[in-house]
């Protein structure tokens, strides 16, 4: 197994989440860690997901919804640089009080604790990752604090910003082909909302799902 996951009070005690609110939603043209999804802010949704399995969760970079506090979570600014995926993963992994770390982006409306669980569960590597047909998905993932952190600091000081770079970089394992299918059997939990259409079409499938629980949509 990765790593031994000591449990206290139901939680990972040797597992610290993050969930990166710093980007910049260009293309959805608000700060999409405040839009809201099934009655509740973005980033406190995807906070009170991680606070439910691991002992330490920081909400990262940006401007989170006050509505967020009530979770118990910390909340920690990103530090120097550009602002790019790279800086809030360093910021996360920087601030993290674990040696592992899951780090979720906030516009990841349907991860499910079954990925989440499966990441730290996976043999061990530096990071691992899923991987399905779209392609590598780092803002979901599970890191080596300090191996990874070592690195992405320098990438980021050098300005290579790629988070692809990065997993090149870094011994990853990667979850994917039948093991992620039997892990997120609806094909959602890696489903990312960038766009007003794209969360339009999130709210519409939770909503099919919240009448039908037993649908695959």
């Amino acid at each position: 197994m990765a790593a031994s996951r000591t449990q206290i009070s139901g939680t990972l005690a040797t597992v610290s989440g993050a969930v990166l609110t710093g980007g910049a939603s260009r293309r959805m043209g608000s700060d999409k860690a405040h839009l809201e999804f099934d009655g509740q802010p973005a980033a406190g949704r995807v906070a009170r997901l991680l606070a439910g399995l691991v002992s330490d969760v920081s909400i990262v970079g940006g401007s989170p919804p006050q509505a967020t506090a009530t979770v118990g979570v910390r909340f920690v600014a990103d530090v120097a640089g550009p602002q790019c995926s790279l800086r809030g993963l360093v910021s996360a992994l920087s601030a993290a009080r674990s040696d592992w770390v899951l780090v979720v982006a906030t516009d990841l409306p349907f991860v499910t604790p079954e990925l989440l669980l499966a990441l730290v569960a996976w043999p061990q590597a530096d990071a691992v990752v899923p991987r399905d047909a779209n392609g590598r998905h780092a803002l979901c993932a599970l890191y080596h604090r300090d191996p990874v952190l070592a690195v992405a600091r320098e990438r980021l000081e050098c300005g290579e910003l790629a988070l692809a770079g990065l997993l090149d970089a870094v011994e990853t394992a990667y979850v994917e082909g039948e093991a992620l299918e039997r892990i997120d059997p609806q094909g959602a939990a890696l489903t990312n909302v960038n766009t007003p259409d794209e969360l339009a079409a999130a709210r519409e499938r939770h909503a099919r799902r919240s009448a039908n629980p037993g649908a695959s949509a």
